[in-house]
């Protein structure tokens, strides 16, 4: 039911774009779906509040009308449960009653500065851009009335459940209908996925300093409530530099509740720390791949650099250094960097990366098929990192999953939940967690290597290198036998070829081409 919903919007809303760009397009319709959803939420708590206002049974009760009325305008009603307060010309039935008007990208423009007056929080985040938006004529307001579709929950949490897949939904049509400009602000949902059920963000402080449109954060809460625990046991720290991203981001924090913190304004993560003193229990990222341009010359001899200053023409190991910088003794990093980044001896990498692994901070390294990202075929690794093993120091687990994607598109692949809870699993074991099964080494898959080996293969951390050939399974056919039909096989394709071959050049001559 919700696929066939988040199909057809998103079928109507690509319709209604006409040829404006998609990346243009994302933010109008994005920012509407989350000023509907603010909406919604305060029309609902102020129906709750009126309900239980005018209950001789509620603790809330008031009983005069005058009452009740003055306290429905009362903010903290509001702002004690996460609800965003809407000024009466913001809210949604107001701008859904004037989408016809010449005048609605003003309007909503208006509504949205009205908000952000409101709520604090939110001030620079919304995007005002609806007034001046390169859309034909009434095409604006068609969108104001799919957007009205959407609010398919009374109950407030099942309401912002769904908004929410919606919301996300969108981000990944919108990612692939922009191909490499996508990927820029969203990584695929089976990798988010990934990292998030190896590190199993529990508690504490959650940090990811190139956050995109946030789905890491989205993650790691449903991960938390899937496991028993409750929104907010976390607390969510972010930095984008791409001020139209940060913007972003926030909506789709802001459209679940999510409590965040994504610095004072977007900002370059090295040269423009927005939490310079954090030390987080989980940090989870995908940077951009082999940046070239990061470097500044006030990050001469920063803190950050404990293994090395990284090479001014890739920022690969600043992005790991960064991150292991801001981990508290014993948390955790995933990282998503190009295959690269494991083997790579140039420009003091394979230096930085020999002083990690002397200094056991890198924990797991694990592989990933191609095809799994919207903005590039560059293959691509994940990297776990830790301050203090728990268990198995001095060891770094190897996966290979380069073979276990499923193409979900002639061009898209992804990891299926089972792959995912696989190696979630593996990961378990081998850390020897509670629950886990017993971790054992499975040829062409999975290994724990020890650190003088590493160093043997001169710190190459390429789980192929490690994890061996799969096993094959033995059908007791003789090998001489074997041997024998796949030769008489292969010489009746040569001579096949042959005949193909022939045909071919008695064909040709036949329109006067000779070779």
């Amino acid at each position: 039911m919700l696929d066939d919903i988040k199909k057809t919007l998103w079928a109507t809303a690509d319709k209604l774009r006409a040829n404006m760009d998609a990346a243009e397009y994302k933010h109008l319709v994005l920012g509407l779906i989350f000023v509907k959803y603010i909406s919604d939420a305060f029309a609902a708590r102020r129906a709750e509040l009126a309900r239980r206002f005018a209950d001789p049974a509620d603790d809330y009760h008031l009983g005069a009308a005058d009452l009740i009325a003055e306290e429905l305008e009362d903010r903290d009603y509001y702002r004690e449960v996460n609800v965003f307060w809407v000024p009466e010309s913001a809210r949604w039935e107001a701008l859904r009653a004037a989408a016809k008007q010449p005048d609605i990208g003003k309007r909503i423009d208006d509504a949205l500065a009205l908000i952000e007056v409101e709520n604090p929080k939110l001030k620079g985040i919304l995007d005002k851009r609806y007034a001046r938006a390169q859309l034909p004529d009434g095409k604006l307001g068609e969108l104001v009335d799919l957007v009205s579709t959407i609010g398919f929950a009374a109950d407030p949490g099942q309401a912002r459940d769904v908004l929410g897949q919606v919301y996300e939904y969108f981000l990944g049509q919108f990612a692939s209908a922009e191909g490499k400009k996508g990927g820029q602000f969203y990584t695929p949902a089976s990798i988010v996925k990934t990292l998030v059920a190896v590190l199993a963000p529990h508690h504490g402080k959650v940090y990811d300093p190139c956050c995109g449109s946030g789905g890491m954060f989205v993650q790691s809460e449903k991960f938390i409530e899937a496991h028993g625990g409750k929104l907010g046991d976390v607390s969510i720290y972010g930095q984008e530099s791409n001020p139209t991203t940060w913007r972003l981001a926030a909506m789709n924090l802001a459209i679940r509740g999510i409590d965040f913190n994504l610095g004072r304004e977007p900002a370059d993560t090295f040269i423009r720390n927005q939490h310079p003193d954090l030390r987080a229990d989980f940090i989870l990222a995908n940077p951009p791949f082999n940046v070239s341009d990061w470097w500044h010359g006030s990050l001469e001899g920063d803190p950050r650099w404990e293994f090395g200053t990284p090479p001014q023409g890739n920022a690969n190991y600043a992005w790991l250094q960064h991150m292991l910088y801001h981990l508290r003794p014993g948390g955790r990093a995933g990282i998503v960097l190009a295959n690269g980044s494991m083997s790579s001896s140039q420009n003091r990498e394979g230096d930085i990366r020999r002083a990690m692994v002397e200094a056991d901070v890198i924990e797991v390294m694990i592989a990933l098929p191609g095809q799994l990202f919207f903005n590039t075929q560059i293959p691509a690794c994940l990297w776990f990192l830790t301050r203090h093993k728990a268990a198995r120091p001095g060891e770094v687990l190897f996966i290979d999953a380069r073979k276990l994607g499923r193409m979900i598109s002639r061009v898209q692949a992804e990891f299926p939940d089972e792959v995912i809870d696989r190696i979630a699993g593996t990961v378990a074991a081998w850390r020897d967690e509670a629950d886990a099964e017993e971790y054992q080494d499975i040829p062409g898959y999975c290994r724990s290597v020890n650190l003088a080996e590493i160093a043997d293969h001169g710190h190459v951390l390429t789980p192929g290198r490690y994890v061996g050939a799969e096993e094959v399974e033995d059908d007791d056919e003789a090998f001489a036998e074997k041997m024998q039909k796949l030769t008489e096989k292969l010489g009746e394709q040569m001579a096949k070829g042959a005949e193909l071959d022939q045909l071919i050049r008695q064909k040709l001559g036949g329109l006067g081409y000779e070779f």
